[in-house]
């Protein structure tokens, strides 16, 4: 029998406000980069309010990192500062690596109901990738696989299930980002990797990790942190499930954060600073692209 994964930590987002103004729910961010390694943050953005969300993410700078972003309801209208620009709609994912360096803006808008949500997840470099040319990759929502099962159904984005692998491939740590949804009181088990990183963020319905809890409830969200081994195992409740599951390689290496920066070192850290102050940030010889 393969070593099922149990609970290590169940946490619940903490409100807050970011950008210009946006409401959001973080899931985790800094403090946890050793727990979620190699993953660095998440937020659950949106809401059916305008006035939280339509002041956005103007000119911010990003370097050391990955940043993806999961649309469900509304648009984001994204550039850089190099000339780069569109738009995430709703099923769509921006899988975007800043590696040497981005300035960037992100101002989302809401659907014909006021409604805006999606999810921001960070993800670490390694300490050799730091460095790397930025780079864009824009998965439309229809070229996103969907695996039906008996349970439900899966979306995903990178990863395998079963004979079926995702758009997004060829990330140094190796992750697995799974959109799935359960109908009510059904199992499901998949296959992990022995030594990484794998949580679920569920944030509809309810659902029991491996046999050991009862249900629990999405509510505003709910991040469940799971235990080493070769197998995850969930059941939904009676009004069903949605969640997504993530799992990485950790990089086990030293974290230096300021923002929306993420090195190694405080001086790389310092370094960065020091080239956006002085407008040298950007790098001439690696501009973002299109992947």
């Amino acid at each position: 029998m393969p070593m099922l994964r149990s609970i290590a930590s169940i946490s619940h987002p903490q409100p807050v406000v970011d950008g210009a103004g946006v409401h959001i729910k973080r899931m985790f961010g800094f403090g946890k980069e050793n727990l979620f390694d190699p993953f660095l943050l998440l937020d659950n953005f949106g809401g059916d309010k305008p006035e939280e969300y339509l002041a956005g993410f103007p000119w911010h700078p990003h370097r050391g990192i990955e940043t993806i972003t999961y649309m469900l309801e509304g648009d984001v209208e994204h550039g850089d500062s190099i000339g780069n620009q569109g738009w995430i709609h709703p099923g769509d994912v921006q899988w975007m690596t800043a590696g040497s360096g981005i300035i960037h803006q992100e101002m989302p808008k809401g659907n014909a109901e006021g409604r805006m949500s999606g999810f921001q997840l960070w993800a670490n470099l390694p300490s050799s990738e730091k460095m790397m040319e930025p780079r864009y990759r824009d998965i439309r929502s229809q070229d996103i696989p969907i695996v039906e099962i008996p349970q439900g159904m899966i979306r995903i984005i990178c990863g395998s299930v079963g004979n079926t692998s995702g758009p997004v491939q060829d990330i140094v740590i190796s992750p697995e980002y799974l959109d799935v949804t359960l109908h009510p009181n059904q199992q499901w088990s998949h296959p992990t990797t022995p030594g990484h990183t794998v949580f679920v963020l569920l944030f509809r319905g309810g659902a029991r990790f491996s046999e050991e809890t009862d249900i629990l409830q999405a509510g505003e969200g709910l991040i469940v942190r799971l235990s080493d081994g070769e197998q995850v195992v969930i059941t939904s409740g009676g009004n069903g499930a949605r969640f997504l599951l993530i799992s990485g390689k950790p990089l086990k290496e030293p974290v230096a954060w300021g923002g929306p920066i993420v090195m190694n070192t405080r001086d790389e850290l310092q370094t960065a600073f020091t080239e956006l102050r002085l407008g040298t940030f950007i790098k001439p010889n690696s501009p973002a692209r299109q992947g």
